[in-house]
């Protein structure tokens, strides 16, 4: 499986001297953000910044500073100068998104952005 295929619905973008990896939310794991709608996730861009922030800490801890998020109301988006950094981490971000009871867990570490 080629690496756009891997880590879809995600999709990776080229810039000059950086990349991001994006997501149009609300079609891929929304059944994790209404389990606590409760308290304000929605399951936009914001909520999965915060859950990834919480990923970056707790699992890739020696990427933080080098991956950033930008997200916006409708799209969650990662970033980096360094491609090798944001290739780990969309590849083992997807991977825990594809576990549910991993990413159930990190979840509940997350707090509103």
């Amino acid at each position: 499986m080629d690496f756009k295929e891997q880590i879809k619905p995600f999709f990776w973008v080229d810039h000059e001297a950086s990349a991001s990896v994006c997501l149009d939310v609300g079609s891929y794991k929304n059944e994790i953000f209404e389990a606590r709608a409760s308290e304000g996730f929605e399951g936009n861009g914001y909520d999965w910044g915060s859950l990834a922030a919480v990923f970056l800490k707790e699992k890739l801890s020696e990427l933080e500073g080098v991956v950033g998020f930008d997200p916006e109301a409708s799209m969650f988006c990662a970033y980096s100068g360094k491609r090798e950094a944001l290739t780990k981490f969309i590849l083992e971000f997807k991977a825990m998104c594809e576990d549910d009871d991993l990413i159930k867990d990190l979840f509940s570490h997350a707090e509103l952005d």
